[in-house]
């Protein structure tokens, strides 16, 4: 039982160990972070400028479906059924407000530099590819040549008769 323990103990240090861990980790402090600074933009910059259009700020709009909506006073109870529909609908401004500053500012200009990275890599590999055919030719002409010298001084004629250099 105590090599079962440690190899889960094991199995849990490796899965620590592992980058994908650590970065999923910073994400998630980051995006905690991030997701206070787009709600403190949405509360007190876009709320107020919706409230300067209507009449009060975005949060405060609500419909009633069934009447009377009323609050008491010396309970803080609302009476009826109230439709929070400005609460939602800043909440939905705060997930476009994220999700526009993440691939604006994240996913966009990163698949600009993976794009840019691929195609010096495809750049490079071309690069190869050619300096790797002027190889293989210099190579054919080294080949053809001392095949030439092989049959000039054996047969005396200089030539290769014609005859290529799969022989």
């Amino acid at each position: 039982m105590s090599e079962k323990k440690v190899s889960l103990l094991e199995g849990f240090k490796v899965f620590l160990s592992r980058g994908n861990v650590i970065d999923l980790a910073v994400a998630v402090v980051i995006g905690a972070a991030f997701t206070n600074v787009v709600n403190a933009v949405v509360k007190g910059l876009i709320n107020p400028l919706v409230g300067a259009f209507g009449t009060q700020g975005l949060e405060e709009y609500t419909s009633c479906l069934k009447a009377p909506c009323v609050t008491n006073p010396k309970t803080g109870r609302t009476e009826g059924i109230e439709i929070l529909w400005g609460s939602v609908l800043s909440a939905t401004l705060s997930f476009l407000i994220t999700a526009a500053v993440v691939y604006f500012l994240m996913v966009l200009p990163m698949a600009k530099y993976l794009a840019r990275r691929a195609q010096a890599q495809a750049a490079k590999e071309g690069v190869q590819e050619t300096l790797e055919v002027s190889e293989l030719e210099v190579l054919k002409e080294i080949r053809d040549a001392l095949l030439a010298q092989q049959r000039g001084g054996a047969g005396g004629g200089g030539t290769t008769g014609g005859r290529g250099a799969g022989e």
